[in-house]
């Protein structure tokens, strides 16, 4: 029975229709190698070569009187999630997938979107620019409807065509601050500093593009929320500990602070700590630096670093430092189901000591926060807890 589509399903065919044109001469040109050349994790010409596939594909499709479909590995699920203590969590060779058709009122849109996306990636790649998922979004903000929708997409493209989103051309908008004993230059050549002063370092939207990096940091140390990372700057705590870098992703890291404190530990392998909240929510995010996310699992060696090690707050150093009840804070049913969760992860079998510490939370049913410590004293943090921990070994 021949496709003919009608109502919502032939807007993939607008989309198709208006860059047939394009899309078949880049298929008869075949993808060169753009001056200056792609990443080491795929070169430009793969990605070329791997779009026009996916473009053939669909063509194939149409020429037969099918619906197209995209395939792409299914994100979502732990079924399609293997743990490797080297690399984290990464998705499976063999992994279940799901489609989004063309044909169907439930992904049509989707599938249109996709094709959209695939289009301006391959004028990206092809002229060897680039553009953030914000220009990709103000390109038709009516029909992407909102900015999460561009983001799973790009995620969902990279994912299908197996290439690192860095490969894509596609920037992110960066949120995490850096600061510390580090100097590099960024790809255009300007030559970022950093300091311990009272004003951090933006990290950068293209880490792939940053050069010469120096430093003389013994440890790097990661902070969950930007509150304590400001507050450790105007203690001058990187001034008075041994010379270190400090980088916060201001809660959960997005996508440039995960490939940043990846680069530094590939550059470095200087000792990488991590400063959380005892709660599960901080156990996560730590966990998302050190074993990655079911998310972006298919992009697990570019992300991870297995090497990180819980600096605090721990929940065994509650009891420890005798921390008054009262400025403890009871465990919410989200915040049980988010540590139940966390406790059946493939990763905790490897850490018993982990595990210990999240049993004290369970057993406790209190959670508590790094801002407990001014309790002792105001400066506590970066002038007792952090020189103690650090000098003595006090991490897990």
């Amino acid at each position: 029975m021949a496709f003919a589509p009608m109502g919502p399903e032939a807007s993939f065919f607008a989309v198709l229709d208006q860059h047939r044109a394009s899309l078949l001469a880049a298929l008869r040109r075949g993808g060169g190698e753009p001056a200056g050349g792609g990443t080491p994790q795929a070169s430009s010409s793969e990605v070329l070569a791997s779009i026009e596939s996916v473009i053939q594909d669909i063509i194939t499709s149409v020429a037969r009187n099918e619906a197209p479909a995209f395939t792409i590995g299914n994100r979502s699920s732990w079924e399609n999630i293997k743990f490797e203590d080297s690399v984290g969590l990464q998705m499976v060779t063999h992994f279940t997938t799901r489609k989004i058709k063309s044909d169907s009122l439930k992904s049509v849109k989707k599938f249109a979107l996709i094709l959209k996306i695939l289009s301006k990636i391959y004028k990206l790649v092809q002229s060897n620019t680039y553009a953030t998922k914000r220009d990709i979004y103000y390109t038709d903000s009516q029909l992407f409807g909102n900015q999460t929708v561009v983001d799973n997409i790009i995620n969902d493209i990279s994912c299908m065509l197996k290439v690192p989103r860095m490969s894509l051309h596609i920037l992110s908008t960066s949120k995490g601050l850096i600061a510390g004993n580090l100097r590099y230059i960024e790809e255009d050549g300007t030559r970022v500093h950093c300091t311990c002063g009272a004003t951090a370092v933006a990290v950068p939207s293209n880490i792939q593009g940053i050069r010469n990096l120096i430093t003389d940091a013994k440890f790097l140390l990661i902070v969950e929320k930007d509150a304590t990372f400001q507050r450790l700057l105007d203690d001058n705590f990187c001034n008075r500990m041994s010379p270190c870098i400090m980088i916060t992703g201001k809660g959960v890291p997005d996508l440039n602070t995960r490939l940043l404190v990846k680069k530094l530990w590939d550059t470095f392998h200087i000792p990488v700590f991590a400063l959380v909240d005892a709660d599960p929510h901080g156990i996560e995010i730590m966990c998302i630096y050190k074993y990655g996310s079911m998310a972006m699992s298919f992009e697990a060696h570019n992300l991870t670093v297995p090497a990180i090690r819980w600096l605090g707050l721990l929940p065994s150093d509650i009891k420890r430092l005798n921390i008054p009840r009262d400025t403890l804070i009871p465990l919410t049913k989200r915040d049980q189901m988010k540590l139940d969760s966390v406790l059946k992860r493939p990763y905790v079998t490897c850490q018993p000591f982990w595990r210990k510490e999240m049993e004290i939370m369970a057993d406790s049913k209190m959670k508590a926060e790094i801002q407990a410590l001014t309790f002792l004293s105001s400066d506590y943090l970066s002038r007792v807890y952090l020189p103690n921990k650090l000098k003595f070994g006090g991490w897990i």
